[in-house]
């Protein structure tokens, strides 16, 4: 039996206390935390874990450390940074977000709710946590560790993603956000949710809410929140292209703006079943040579899996069409230098450079 939603203020008291003693106060973006920092933290925090983003803010305020720094630089810039993050639609929201503050809020991320949410890539928790954390006003956040504590804590039935209990969720978000202290109690409500009451083997004992969760008192930890519906994930196979030149630099395509590693530079694509020498006589106007096939890797998406047959080949010339295309790139794994790269391609370039070498007599 869910907990009656007419109680208010029940997490605030036991969280502060808690996070007083227990929580994290020595993160990179609590040092110095401006709206600019908190709100790069946020973005790379989407679906992805504090010890993974901690690198990956650090270089990229080293490379960037204001908003306008951002803004001015190049994507392919901004791409390199984070490759390997994933989600790479939210760097290149995060870039042009910038140049958006720059043009419309003279430089200075806005400080109301609304204004905030109309940036790309930013949603109303994502604007409410760093509009709470940077500059302390008062708005409840419902990231997925905010969502876990409060459907266990509530005895919250439903798959979070539904509407009605996100409507739900965000109902008790409101209610249980003090009027003072939002800041740590934002703070709290996310460190509970990632270090104590994780998704598997929540740490119950460690628990300042444990003895009034829902969740615990009817052992539904493993049920509470409801997973996703299940949903088979399709498998698509393609053909990864390694192009090489006499000197054994790799030609690299960069990716449609939007989409799978949208800007990005990728190898290219083909189907698994077509003719890489017919690809490259209609496409480059060049011959080549195919040498060994290499070994076929996996990579997982969120709705499907990517089985991929990596193709060596010798490019008899090099093609006029792709000399001075901006879509274009002649890439030496041996020297690589800093440009945006999917993490399996940029693995699969790192990995298999000794293999590339030594079919060419390298």
């Amino acid at each position: 039996m869910a907990a009656t939603l007419d109680e208010r203020q029940r997490l605030a008291g036991p969280l502060l206390a808690w996070h007083e003693q227990h929580g994290r106060h020595d993160l990179p973006w609590q040092i110095d935390p401006s709206p600019y920092r908190v709100w790069i933290s946020e973005v790379m925090l989407q679906q992805t874990q504090v010890a993974t983003v901690i690198p990956y803010f650090e270089r990229f305020i080293g490379r960037f450390p204001t908003i306008d720094r951002l803004a001015a630089a190049e994507q392919d810039e901004v791409l390199a940074l984070w490759s390997g993050l994933g989600y790479y639609a939210r760097a290149r929201n995060l870039h042009r977000a910038a140049r958006v503050v720059m043009e419309a809020h003279g430089g200075r991320f806005p400080e109301t709710l609304e204004a905030a949410m109309t940036l790309p890539g930013i949603g109303r928790s994502t604007a409410g946590a760093i509009l709470a954390l940077a500059c302390g006003q008062r708005h409840p956040i419902l990231d997925g560790n905010a969502k876990r504590v409060l459907c266990r804590y509530f005895g919250i039935e439903g798959w979070p993603g539904r509407s009605a209990t996100e409507r739900q969720l965000w109902s008790l978000a409101e209610e249980q956000t003090p009027d003072c202290q939002t800041a740590r109690y934002t703070q709290a409500i996310m460190d509970l949710g990632a270090t104590v009451c994780r998704r598997g083997k929540p740490g119950c004992g460690r628990c300042p809410l444990a003895y009034t969760c829902i969740a615990r008192l009817h052992d539904r930890q493993s049920e509470l929140p409801a997973p996703r519906p299940r949903r088979s994930r399709p498998t698509r196979q393609i053909a990864m292209l390694l192009l090489l030149d006499d000197e054994d630099r790799v030609l690299l395509l960069r990716r449609p703006p939007s989409g799978v590693w949208g800007g990005l530079w990728s190898l290219p694509e083909i189907p698994r079943g077509d003719d890489p020498v017919g690809w490259c006589r209609e496409v480059l106007a060049c011959g080549a040579r195919p040498r060994s096939d290499l070994a076929p890797v996996k990579h997982g998406f969120t709705h499907f899996e990517l089985d991929i047959l990596p193709r060596v080949l010798d490019l008899e010339v090099l093609p006029d069409r792709v000399m001075d295309a901006d879509d274009w790139l002649w890439y030496n794994p041996r020297a690589p230098h800093q440009i945006g790269l999917p993490a399996i391609v940029d693995r699969l370039l790192a990995s298999d450079t000794a293999a590339l070498m030594r079919q060419s007599g390298g």
